[in-house]
């Protein structure tokens, strides 16, 4: 497998005195080697199949609130030095501050693959994506269209800083996804499927190819028979993993440390105060075995941790990256992400959840009389200074009596992340995880999103029906 770049100690710290020349107080590199493969299966046949090799190191220095920032694709000790100097050239400081002896760190936490993704060839990954067309497709002669995407890359990083630092990690992470779309009629439906982890070909012996598009295609193919969504305020039960992206973006987003130190966050300045109901205790946790957001260490080498966002409802730590956590006076918590060494740290989620209360499920749902079950949410808006959100809901049901009746379609949650997590009545005992790709900055970086089966006493539901 893959591992990351190489660079002996004399050549790293000769690039850290380039850096560090003209006054910065901290200078680092971080180098990394990416291979990636995704393959596209659209309508029963390969659309697409991509592999790529990508390498460069970026040269980062800072002197108090400034920084300098340069990459290169080549890592000879002239690229680098070279780097380092255009990166130097933006900081201006009258210490000289040099590199401290180098000393190995190790990860506390890894997660290895135990199936190495290259171990599957081009006909294997086909096979891969055609069984999951085919279970697709056999749901039922309504389904239309089906798009299977497998993708998989491994990542070596090694990363040195001034303060002495340098570690390496290996990082690999496989996932496959399927919409499908449903026709009867003048309804058009779609379901879409997506697991995915820092794990190798495990992954689908977890999430078999044939199971991952059925559901896609049983979620498109039960909406063709719903009916459109009543407006108004409702109970909401969200179905275990659904609520993880209310919780990612309508919280997690305005407890990282950057949008709280850009005074943009509706938590700012809520240490201490009980925001959610005494169920909630959410995390953000980067050591999650396995987890799609997980890692060993952040991007600026500090080690993995679980951070907890919200202990029984009373707002606790932000996350924090090497620069904001000085900014803010507080600790760092590993949550310096950035999409590849062309790129800026900043603060990031990694896997971030709400943990399992000790309610039945079943029994959550019968507690309501009338409201609605959202099995599944899609995209929406959130804005991180007021909390704000829209989400769409691509699965969800009426509860009537109840019991689970009949699918809707077209609705919407709109609310704000504290009055929702206020508002959260009851957490069942389960506890699913779901995937997906962060954005912010123009920088994309694997998330996990999680919650238990929750219910919302009252949030506002926007419905199409007349």
């Amino acid at each position: 497998m893959m591992g990351p770049p190489e660079l002996d100690d004399g050549d790293a710290r000769a690039v850290l005195s380039a850096a560090l020349a003209t006054g910065g107080e901290f200078a680092e590199i971080y180098a990394e080697n990416r291979v990636g493969r995704s393959l596209q299966f659209d309508d029963g046949k390969v659309e697409d199949l991509t592999s790529g090799f990508d390498r460069g190191a970026g040269i980062r220095v800072v002197q108090g609130r400034r920084t300098g920032y340069a990459y290169t694709n080549l890592l000879t000790r002239e690229a680098l030095v070279e780097a380092a100097a255009v990166a130097a050239a933006g900081i201006t400081g009258s210490g000289r501050v040099q590199p401290a002896d180098l000393r190995v760190v190790a990860p506390a936490v890894t997660h290895p693959a135990a199936k190495d993704p290259r171990s599957a060839d081009r006909p294997d990954l086909v096979d891969i994506v055609a069984g999951a067309d085919e279970a697709a497709r056999g749901v039922d002669g309504a389904v239309r269209q089906v798009t299977v995407s497998y993708a998989d890359a491994l990542q070596g990083i090694l990363l040195v800083n001034s303060e002495g630092h340098r570690s390496t990690e290996n990082r690999v992470r496989t996932r496959l996804v399927v919409q499908a779309v449903a026709v009867r009629d003048d309804v058009i439906q779609m379901g879409f499927e997506g697991p995915g982890g820092s794990v190798g070909l495990e992954l689908l012996d977890a999430h078999p190819p044939d199971q991952v598009g059925r559901r896609a295609a049983e979620q498109a193919v039960t909406m063709l028979d719903s009916i459109p969504a009543p407006s108004g305020e409702f109970s909401v039960v969200l179905a275990a993993g659904s609520g993880g992206v209310i919780f990612h973006e309508a919280c997690g987003h305005g407890m990282e440390a950057d949008i709280v130190a850009k005074e943009a966050s509706v938590y700012r300045g809520r240490q201490g105060e009980r925001i959610g109901t005494p169920l909630v205790t959410g995390v953000d946790d980067a050591t999650v075995p396995g987890g799609w957001g997980s890692v060993g260490f952040d991007d600026e080498g500090t080690p993995a941790q679980r951070t907890v966002l919200f202990s029984e409802g009373v707002c606790t730590d932000y996350m924090t990256d090497r620069l904001r956590a000085a900014e803010l006076g507080i600790p760092r918590t590993g949550n310096g992400r950035r999409q590849s060494y062309a790129h800026l740290p900043m603060a990031r989620m990694t896997n971030t959840f709400i943990l399992p209360g000790t309610d039945d499920p079943d029994g959550i749902v019968a507690g309501v009389d009338r409201g609605i079950f959202c099995k599944a949410l899609g995209g929406g808006q959130v804005d991180p200074a007021s909390g704000d959100f829209v989400f769409g809901m691509t699965e969800a049901y009426l509860i009537e009596g109840g019991r689970i009746t009949r699918p809707i379609r077209g609705a919407n949650l709109v609310g704000d992340g504290p009055t929702a997590i206020s508002r959260i009545e009851a957490l069942g005992n389960d506890f699913e995880m779901r995937q997906g790709v962060c954005g912010k900055e123009g920088q994309g970086v694997p998330a996990g999103l999680g919650t238990p089966t929750l219910l919302i006493s009252r949030i506002t539901v926007g419905g199409t029906e007349a």
